[in-house]
C-alpha cells in the first residue's frame, strides 16, 4: 500500500506534504495509480507556492470513499489550475538551477539539415527547415522543449559545419527557410567553431536561402562586426518582465533584447519577433500590449521581417520532466487541453492572447508579415481575418513575404 513513497517526484515534496500523504494513505484504500496522480498534483501546487495538498483534501474526508476523495482532490486542482495565476507574490527558485555545460561534437556522420522538430499535421506550419549546428541550450526557460530532447547539460556543437553545409544540395532555383534555433539558442555561444562566420559564409553564398537566427540573447558582438547579408535575418523571442524573470532564467532582459534588435536593425539587416510562448496571468492583456506599444516606438515597419505568436506548448512527456526539476514555476499552473498531440490553452484563451497581441499592432498590419507559429488552423480567421487552406500555402506565403522585405533596401 505504501510503495507510493517509491515514486520519484514524492522524495521531491515538502516534509508536511509527505507526512500528510503518509497519514491519508494509511487511512484510505487508494490505488497505486491514483496516489501517483495525487503525489503530482502535490508537487504541482507547492512548485506555483499555492500551498499544499492539504489545502486540495476535502474536510470531511474520514466519511468519504478514496475515490471521492481523489475526485474532489481533482476538482479542487483544476480550480487552481485555471485561474489566472499571479505572478506578483510569487518568487522563482533561481539558487536550484543547474549551471555547469559540458561540451562535445556532434558525430561526423549526423545530418545536419531536418525538418522542424515540433511540426505536427494537426497545426498550421510553416514547413521551416533545421540547421543543428548546436544541440541542447545554456538557458534555462522552464517550459523549454529541448530539456525533453536531451538528457543532460552536455553542449553538442558542430566542428565539421563548413564541410557539412557545402556537402548540402541547395537548388538556386527554390527558396529556402532555414532556422538554427530549434536546437538551442543561435547566439549564446557566439562564434565557437567560428559557427556564426560559417552561417555568415552560407548566406551570402546561397541569396536564395533564407537564413534565420533565433536568440533570447544579447551577444551581438561577432554579427555586429561583420557584414551581414539581407537574407540573414536575426529574430529575438520575447516576452514580458514578468515571465522574463520567473520562467526565462539566465536569458538576457527584454531590454537588452529589443537594444540588441535595434543595433542589428540599425546595420541595415532585417529583425524579427516572436512572442512565443505567449502566457496567461494576471495582468497579460496590460503587459503584452505595453510590450508591443515598446516595440512599435523604437521600430520602423521597414526594418522588421517576421512578428509571430504561439502560446504554452507542451509535448506531453515535459511536464514530468518539469516536476522532476528543482525549482518554483508557474507555468504548468494552466487549463490544459490536447491540441496537435500536444497540450496547450483552450482555444477560447489562445484567440484572446493572439488577437489582444495582434490588435496592439494595428499600425503594422500590411506592412509585417504575422504568423501563428504551430498553432491550430482554427484560429487564424478569427485572429488574422484570413486563414491558409494548408501548410504549403502557408509556407509560400511566408517566403514570399521574406523574399519581398529582403528585396527592399
Amino acid at each position: 500500500m505504501l510503495d507510493f513513497q517509491a515514486y520519484p517526484i514524492f522524495a521531491l515534496l515538502s516534509d508536511n506534504a509527505k507526512e500528510f500523504l503518509f497519514q491519508k494513505a494509511s487511512l484510505h484504500r487508494f490505488s497505486f495509480q491514483s496516489l501517483k496522480k495525487i503525489i503530482d498534483m502535490a508537487r504541482d501546487v507547492e512548485m506555483w507556492n499555492e500551498g499544499t495538498i492539504s489545502s486540495l483534501w476535502p474536510l470531511d474526508s474520514d466519511k468519504l470513499t478514496a475515490k471521492n476523495i481523489f475526485q474532489i482532490i481533482e476538482v479542487n486542482f483544476q480550480k487552481l489550475a485555471s485561474k489566472e495565476k499571479d505572478y506578483s507574490g510569487f518568487t522563482a527558485c533561481i539558487e536550484n538551477l543547474e549551471t555547469g555545460l559540458t561540451y562535445s561534437q556532434i558525430p561526423s556522420n549526423d545530418i545536419i539539415l531536418g525538418s522542424c522538430p515540433v511540426s505536427s499535421p494537426k497545426t498550421r506550419c510553416c514547413k521551416l527547415l533545421t540547421l543543428d549546428a548546436i544541440r541542447n541550450c545554456g538557458f534555462q526557460c522552464t517550459y523549454c522543449s529541448i530539456q525533453s530532447f536531451f538528457k543532460d547539460r552536455r553542449i553538442l556543437i558542430e566542428a565539421n559545419l563548413k564541410q557539412k553545409l557545402k556537402n548540402l544540395t541547395i537548388d538556386p532555383a527554390e527558396i529556402y527557410h532555414i532556422g538554427t534555433g530549434q536546437s538551442s539558442d543561435s547566439l549564446y555561444f557566439e562564434n565557437r567553431e567560428e559557427i556564426l562566420d560559417t552561417l555568415i559564409d552560407f548566406a551570402a553564398a546561397n541569396p536564395n536561402v533564407i537564413l534565420e537566427l533565433k536568440s533570447k540573447s544579447n551577444k551581438l558582438s561577432v554579427l555586429a562586426a561583420k557584414k551581414i547579408p539581407r537574407n540573414l535575418l536575426c529574430t529575438w523571442s520575447v516576452n514580458t518582465p514578468a515571465i522574463i524573470s520567473h520562467e526565462e532564467h539566465q536569458t538576457a532582459s527584454l531590454g537588452d533584447r529589443l537594444g540588441a534588435a535595434e543595433r542589428f536593425a540599425k546595420k541595415g539587416n532585417l529583425v524579427g519577433f516572436h512572442f512565443h510562448p505567449i502566457v496567461f496571468y494576471k495582468n497579460w492583456e496590460n503587459e503584452y500590449t505595453s510590450l508591443a506599444a515598446n516595440i512599435l516606438s523604437r521600430f520602423n515597419p521597414s526594418q522588421i521581417a517576421l512578428i509571430s505568436f504561439g502560446t504554452v506548448t507542451f509535448i506531453k512527456n515535459l511536464i514530468p520532466k518539469i516536476r522532476k526539476r528543482r525549482i518554483q514555476t508557474k507555468i504548468h499552473q494552466m487549463p490544459f487541453i490536447e491540441t496537435g498531440g500536444k497540450l496547450s490553452y483552450p482555444l477560447e484563451i489562445r484567440q484572446r492572447l493572439f488577437s489582444a497581441l495582434y490588435d496592439a499592432f494595428k499600425p503594422w498590419h500590411g506592412k509585417v508579415y504575422f504568423y501563428l507559429c504551430m498553432e491550430d488552423a482554427s484560429l487564424w480567421k478569427p485572429v488574422f481575418g484570413y486563414e491558409y487552406r494548408n501548410n504549403e500555402e502557408f509556407e509560400k506565403e511566408m517566403k514570399a513575404n521574406y523574399i519581398r522585405k529582403i528585396r527592399l533596401v
